[in-house]
């Protein structure tokens, strides 16, 4: 096998490795807001549980990138698409962690009725959900167009993050009795618009994969 259909071999490897974390985040998301419409602390642990297989995958697609980058020797182009996949696996990784705060979260809520209705947190994870499997599929099909698509979402997110900012002011100003819940609803919401900036991240990461450059910068 030459060494380029090699480098090509170990690349397609590495963008399954990719999707198939994007799987596990994405699954992370959806359960953490799941468990918190359900108050279901058993699927809220499974998230918390299951953040060590995002760990694990990881540092595995790490240390393909980092075999691919010593020993393939590759070309400038193919140097962006293994320097994109590290970044792009620092933002997934965090966003793991952040689906695994909104289930620790979630362990706090008991039968108490919820303070507001649930609707824009749901809203907010679906927009960030989408953004994050769509950020990998830009990486994997090298569009930076859509990346940019991508990105226009966020203001979205942070609409509907400072919504719900409003609402929890509104309700203390009424009313500290349920100032626990309050916080918790407000740091759910922060973790979801957290999220959105991870995949921005890695739209920008993707954009610089494609142009060689970051924040109109250019870098490679």
């Amino acid at each position: 096998m030459s060494a380029r259909a090699e480098f090509d071999k170990e690349l397609e490897a590495l963008h399954l490795d990719l999707i198939r974390m994007g799987g596990l985040i994405d699954e992370a998301i959806d359960n953490s807001i799941t468990a918190l419409e359900n108050r279901d602390h058993e699927l809220a642990r499974d998230v918390v549980e299951n953040d060590r297989r995002i760990d694990d995958l990881d540092r595995s697609i790490e240390s393909r990138c980092l075999s691919l980058l010593l020993r393939q020797q590759p070309v400038a182009s193919d140097l962006r698409a293994v320097s994109t996949a590290l970044k792009m696996v620092t933002d997934m990784e965090r966003i793991g962690d952040q689906a695994a705060d909104i289930a620790d979260l979630t362990l706090r809520f008991d039968d108490t009725p919820f303070i507001k209705s649930l609707e824009h947190i749901p809203l907010m994870a679906r927009i960030v959900s989408s953004m994050v499997k769509d950020s990998i599929r830009a990486f994997v099909d090298g569009d930076a167009q859509f990346s940019q698509e991508i990105i226009q979402r966020d203001e979205n997110v942070n609409g509907l993050f400072e919504t719900v900012k409003r609402e929890i002011v509104a309700i203390l100003a009424k009313s500290t009795e349920s100032v626990d819940q309050a916080v918790d609803f407000l740091m759910i919401a922060k973790y979801l618009e957290r999220i959105g900036d991870h995949a921005v991240n890695i739209c920008g990461w993707v954009i610089f994969s494609v142009t060689g450059k970051h924040k109109n910068a250019k870098i490679l």
